[in-house]
């Protein structure tokens, strides 16, 4: 295990954030936050050192074959059900039933992928441990309690570390997105003997790229429309028979989205059009926004309120993407971000953030989030009238969401 090295590291400046700062009061059965906190305390240890071995064996999306080595072994140690390559090579399933329990299930979600050149800039390795933690604490709380569970239904969770004021927990939504591929194909020809007889595909990929920066001025603040070019076998002195542009178009709901999408689509075909080439437009998938169960994030707010922190609705990922947003349009779901200290300008994706996510502060913020959730999910097992409520307001929101929708 390695240390990242010394940075000069600032949380947010909290006077100029809209975080709700610690106001202590009650929570619900500070006899199971209590074997929360003593289990996740007394895993410290053995959390820091996974975390670190994860940060410093950065694997990017379906390849982190280490990480579920580590997390794998970490689960079976500490006496979950085991499944290995659970349908993807690098997935696995980690399950536990407590005695007594006849159907009622929290869904806990650990991510562990780094991203290119940069590795764990996203603070993955942070997010893979707080899934072990949170199972961890739970199978404890039922290992010591005997209530009995009813209803057959599920609730899913997980967390993400984001620059923000110290101590925060964040209860923000996330940008819904769609990735599309965007291809060109024209014909080549040398560029300065016979350019005449060309059809120019990266004239056509910028030409799309510029019709995009004209239709910003006419999309809504919230959108984001941004993307790269990619080619292959590029020389100056030939005209380019391929051109390709990664797009992402993101907005702050999926109705949203779909309706700014409608309006890039004809940008890209309007530059074929008008350089000669032809196009090809792949989707390669959508994420949702996040619909933060208000029930959920309201215990979680009351929790890291009263016991660890601050509570804002302005950082964590508002202005970026997760597909966990597609599990919380089908099950009641809670994502929260919680703040770790950064460089000026470093955060998520950046070398800063890197660093940020191996240093002890964000491991213990980590921790902090880990039992909140805990607490809540245990709440939504044993608390039938907590648990009724968490479905209502899935169903009040299922019903919004979908009269805007449609």
């Amino acid at each position: 295990m390695t240390n990242s090295s010394p940075l000069s590291l600032v949380w947010r400046p909290e006077d100029t954030s809209p975080a709700v700062a610690v106001a202590p009061g009650p929570v619900y059965r500070e006899d199971i936050l209590e074997i929360i906190e003593q289990t996740i305390n007394g895993l410290d240890g053995e959390l820091r050192q996974l975390s670190m071995d994860i940060h410093d064996h950065p694997e990017l999306a379906y390849e982190e074959r280490h990480a579920h080595d580590v997390l794998t072994a970490f689960m079976a140690k500490h006496g979950f059900e085991v499944t290995k390559q659970y349908h993807l090579e690098t997935a696995w399933l980690a399950s536990y039933s407590a005695p007594g329990a006849d159907g009622r299930t929290i869904g806990i979600n650990s991510e562990m992928d780094a991203l290119p050149r940069v590795g764990h800039a996203c603070g993955h390795n942070l997010i893979a441990i707080a899934g072990v933690a949170v199972a961890c604490a739970i199978k404890a709380v039922f290992e010591k309690i005997q209530d009995q569970w009813q209803d057959p239904a599920s609730r899913n969770t997980r967390c993400h570390p984001a620059p923000g004021p110290k101590g925060s927990v964040s209860l923000s939504s996330c940008l819904a997105r769609e990735l599309i591929e965007v291809e060109y194909f024209g014909h080549t020809a040398h560029a300065a003997l016979s350019p005449w007889e060309g059809t120019n595909a990266l004239d056509a990929a910028v030409l799309g790229y510029n019709n995009i920066s004209a239709l910003r001025q006419q999309l809504r603040p919230t959108h984001r429309v941004h993307g790269v070019f990619e080619g292959k076998d590029w020389a100056a002195n030939v005209i380019p028979d391929y051109a390709k542009f990664i797009c992402y178009v993101r907005a702050p709901t999926r109705a949203e989205q779909e309706q700014t999408m409608k309006r890039v689509l004809p940008c890209f075909e309007a530059a074929a059009l008008a350089t000669g080439c032809t196009v090809k437009i792949t989707n390669l998938g959508a994420v949702y926004d996040l619909r933060q169960n208000k029930a959920l994030s309201d215990e979680v707010a009351h929790i890291a309120r009263s016991k660890y922190g601050a509570v804002d609705y302005e950082w964590g990922i508002k202005s970026a993407s997760t597909d966990f947003g597609n599990v919380t349009y089908e099950l009641p779901s809670l994502h929260p971000g919680f703040a770790i200290p950064t460089i000026v300008d470093g955060g998520n994706h950046t070398p800063g953030f890197e660093k940020a996510a191996g240093t002890m502060a964000a491991h213990y913020a980590c921790l902090d989030v880990s039992k909140a959730l805990a607490a809540t999910g245990v709440r939504v097992v044993i608390d039938d009238e907590f648990y009724a409520k968490v479905q209502k307001t899935f169903e009040d929101d299922k019903a919004v969401r979908d009269l805007v929708y449609t």
